[in-house]
């Protein structure tokens, strides 16, 4: 079955229309058409699907579930929110990713440059005068060059997956949540609780995410001075909060902002899913372009 996703009105939760079974295309708000399965034939973000990649999947999560603490993030964004690696542009940014492939990602085995360059198009062809949301779509998963040598190597667990708060309970419609029960801060009596060591409403802003390529790409844009919009920002640090962004956990963590920036995430991850295609994308044609937004809103050099 396909869903039709009418454009979205703020405060107005989009209307699902049915259209008929055998169209096999999912349809998104302006008209954007993807496949309604993934690169390896199955539908997308099925976590429990037999496939060549779901065993290395499962094993992935089992070792970021048990790993991501809230002493480990607390020292990873220490270290990392030093900005003290490397110098470089945006774009000599995207072309790092030529190399990396993200293991914990069901749907897609395609370096990392084509799935930033199908999001960012698909949402410039829907939204074309929101340049800041093209942009967003292109830098959202720079933050996976932790997994390279010059950025400190770090193990897949640490970099990509679905992100989670810590400090407060696992809620259980994260993926693969059995595996948090060997994790040290599952029986913290600091940590186990529903607000753990936050309060209600208190912002996501203060609240401590799972560390990986999201949280560290937020701290790069904002440390740098992005002029982008706090929407973007939002995007970039929670786009892997599935927990949130599906199931609605965690909502009691939020404030008005929050609540606001929500609604473009929401847009948003729609393109950063279901853009996970064979389609190839012309770099070479596309390329002024995004080098435009970023001589808008970046510096020439940026600290990482």
């Amino acid at each position: 079955m396909t869903i039709l996703i009418q454009q979205p009105e703020f405060g107005v939760e989009a209307e699902e229309t049915k259209v008929p079974a055998d169209e096999k295309d999912l349809v998104l708000d302006g008209g954007f058409v993807v496949p309604q399965i993934n690169s390896f034939g199955q539908t997308f973000r099925d976590y429990d699907a037999e496939s060549q990649r779901q065993e290395g999947v499962e094993s992935f999560y089992r070792t970021n579930h048990i790993n991501q603490t809230y002493g480990f993030v607390k020292k990873m964004r220490e270290e990392y929110g030093k900005l003290d690696r490397v110098e470089m542009s945006i774009w000599e940014c995207c072309e790092l990713l030529n190399e990396v492939v993200d293991e914990s990602d069901p749907d897609l085995d395609e370096p990392q440059i084509e799935h930033l360059l199908q999001t960012a198009e698909a949402i410039r062809k829907d939204y074309p005068n929101e340049d800041w949301l093209h942009l967003t779509g292109l830098i959202h998963d720079l933050g996976k060059v932790l997994l390279l040598p010059s950025f400190g190597e770090l193990p897949q667990w640490a970099v990509v997956g679905d992100t989670f708060p810590v400090g407060c309970s696992f809620d259980e419609s994260i993926v693969h949540h059995k595996y948090f029960k060997e994790n040290p801060d599952y029986n913290n009596p600091t940590y186990n609780t529903k607000y753990g060591v936050y309060a209600e409403g208190c912002g996501l802003n203060n609240v401590m995410m799972s560390w990986g390529h999201d949280d560290y790409m937020y701290l790069v844009a904002k440390e740098n001075q992005t002029t982008l919009p706090s929407a973007a920002l939002f995007i970039i640090r929670y786009h892997s909060f599935y927990a949130l962004h599906r199931s609605e956990a965690y909502k009691h963590l939020m404030n008005e902002e929050d609540v606001e920036n929500l609604k473009w995430l929401q847009i948003f991850n729609k393109y950063d899913l279901y853009s996970k295609s064979k389609v190839r994308i012309d770099v070479e044609k596309v390329k002024p372009y995004y080098l435009s937004l970023i001589e808008k809103y970046f510096p020439s050099k940026l600290k990482w």
